[in-house]
């Protein structure tokens, strides 16, 4: 089995980017989650709600981001390395963040026309994944719960064989895609090593309504959630890939080795 894709999502719910090599650090994938949008009282804005921020472009620089969106003139925004912080919540959490200032607020207050402000999380912020999944204290970025979300090709093919419409894996944001196993067999595994890195499989991606927009229009469509409702519900809802946790930091390439340390019961 090999890595086929490492995809990154620099702004929680816009558009990702895919990227060859990735380093690891102890948020996860470097630059993924990082920034986030918030309304008025600090709570975080998502797709779920706001399906056009799936047209909001991203691209990295040396200072931060640069954004595009549709009939929106290119916002380029640095790190706040120093400035406000903000109180914001993702789901149950509370955590602390830095605001991007009164330009980007603007800015995007004005594609999502409701009154919200750009937030990023700077390296001394600890928001900790959930303890009932890992055996210390980790930190996450603004990801929904965890640091990596994986997908094999295989599910995905077997999804779409049963679809009248296929759709493309970028519906599901996973940050890793791998190639060379059976449809949902990492569905049983519980460590697995990609090139130098040890991951802990440590729980089923229970799906939204996410998958549903269409990436490419900004448009809600049916599928592909009634057709995974249909053959891949569990305890924790209709699952679709699988969370994981590093073990420790390194780096990540397209290419990389996938091999299954530990399997389920």
């Amino acid at each position: 089995m090999q890595l086929t894709q490492i995809n990154i999502f620099p702004l929680k719910s816009a558009r990702g980017l895919s990227v060859s090599v990735s380093r690891v650090g102890a948020f996860g994938p470097e630059y993924d989650r990082r920034w986030m949008l918030v309304d008025q009282s600090g709570h975080f804005l998502t797709q779920r709600k706001y399906p056009q921020m799936s047209l909001i472009d991203v691209a990295l620089t040396e200072q931060g981001l640069q954004f595009q969106a549709p009939a929106m003139e290119e916002l380029l925004v640095a790190r706040p390395e120093v400035g406000e912080s903000r109180l914001v919540t993702v789901w149950k959490d509370q955590c602390e963040a830095r605001d991007a200032g009164e330009v980007a607020a603007n800015w995007f207050s004005r594609f999502l026309d409701i009154p919200c402000r750009l937030v990023y999380m700077p390296d001394e912020t600890f928001r900790p994944i959930n303890p009932k999944y890992v055996r210390h204290r980790q930190p996450v970025s603004f990801a929904d719960s965890f640091p990596f979300m994986l997908i094999s090709e295989a599910s995905l093919d077997d999804l779409n064989s049963r679809l009248e419409q296929p759709v493309e894996m970028k519906r599901f944001r996973p940050n890793l895609v791998v190639r060379g196993c059976e449809p949902y067999e990492e569905d049983y595994w519980r460590r697995v090593r990609i090139g130098m890195i040890e991951f802990e499989v440590v729980k089923p991606c229970s799906r939204c309504a996410i998958p549903n927009i269409n990436p490419a229009t900004g448009v809600r469509e049916r599928e592909p959630y009634l057709t995974l409702a249909s053959y891949r519900t569990n305890d924790f809802g209709v699952c679709f890939g699988q969370n994981l946790v590093h073990c420790h930091e390194g780096l990540l390439q397209v290419g990389d080795a996938v091999e299954v340390l530990e399997f389920d019961d």
